[in-house]
């Protein structure tokens, strides 16, 4: 196709916009309700798995050390569980700083009553804390480390990584059963809308079909005018989720103290997100608009 027919084909696109206002205006707001529906949808669930995330990384597994267990059994031990598998990080955790945690922890005359009576001897073990890299494989990992000798016992959460485990999955299954009902719902509904645009038109494809046009001479007016509301649906989206989200975390983060308590460090910075979130939103309305406007077309081009 030469050059000159396309800048004519591409000319129809963008007037036809004008000509079918109406509809066009329909579109553009039907287009950007199902992206912006979608588009928080999935922050929504961004946002969980970081806080589940952010939860994950806060469980330490405590190995608590038999008392004739000296400085050289336990380095070598320290050795030994860094090379096991699915171990993050190990760190020794003296006795010695076992009860100064727990002197600071308690109130003075507290203390100082309860450690009269214990005198200068130590009674707390020696310890390693343990982060671990996965939390899903967690209970093979402490099996492989209770087999160790010198380990007295070990502090572990495993009730409440089974429950975070678990709601982890649960999370994944709906946001997807979610996600792609939106999506499915989006295009079901964008498809009609372009129907109904095309639909106005009939007449005019029959003519254009009577007098020798070819299909694709046809349909490039209509790719053309679908990908421009679709790009402009996008970039219109992507202000309202900017701005939206902005103000939401804005009045969500107002007062951290039950994030802190859930161990939330803050929601997803919107510099993390925002080129993906244009370059999405605008990629997704002119694909979905764009091919659902041609495809829209077909039954009228059989004259």
């Amino acid at each position: 196709m030469k050059l000159s027919s396309m800048n004519y084909l591409f000319g129809q696109g963008m007037k036809n916009i004008w000509t079918n206002r109406i509809m066009s205006v329909a579109s553009f707001c039907i287009l950007s309700v199902s992206l912006l529906l979608i588009g928080f949808t999935m922050l929504f669930v961004a946002n969980i798995n970081r806080f589940v995330s952010g939860v994950e990384n806060k469980n330490e597994v405590v190995i608590f050390l038999d008392e004739d267990v000296d400085s050289t059994m336990a380095s070598a031990m320290e050795n030994t569980i860094k090379n096991i598998h699915n171990v993050e990080s190990v760190t020794f955790y003296s006795k010695d700083e076992a009860l100064e945690d727990m002197k600071k922890s308690m109130d003075s005359d507290n203390a100082d009553q309860l450690f009269s009576y214990v005198g200068e001897d130590n009674p707390l073990p020696d310890a390693f804390r343990i982060r671990i890299a996965d939390i899903e494989e967690i209970s093979p990992t402490l099996m492989d480390i209770n087999r160790l000798d010198g380990i007295d016992s070990i502090k572990s959460p495993t009730d409440f990584i089974n429950i975070l485990t678990g709601l982890k999955r649960f999370i994944g299954i709906i946001s997807a059963v979610i996600l792609l009902a939106l999506i499915v719902v989006s295009l079901v509904i964008i498809s009609n809308a372009a129907r109904a645009s095309v639909d106005i038109r009939k007449r005019e494809i029959a003519i254009m079909k009577l007098v020798g046009a070819t299909n694709t001479f046809i349909k490039v007016p209509f790719f053309v005018e679908g990908m421009f509301l679709g790009a402009m649906a996008g970039v219109f989206a992507s202000a309202v989720t900017c701005i939206g989200y902005s103000e939401l975390v804005n009045v969500l983060s107002q007062d951290m103290t039950i994030w802190s308590i859930m161990s939330v460090n803050g929601f997803i910075p919107m510099s993390e997100f925002m080129v993906k979130l244009v370059i999405g939103y605008a990629a997704a309305g002119m694909v979905i608009s764009g091919f659902g406007t041609v495809m829209s077309t077909r039954k009228y081009l059989k004259v």
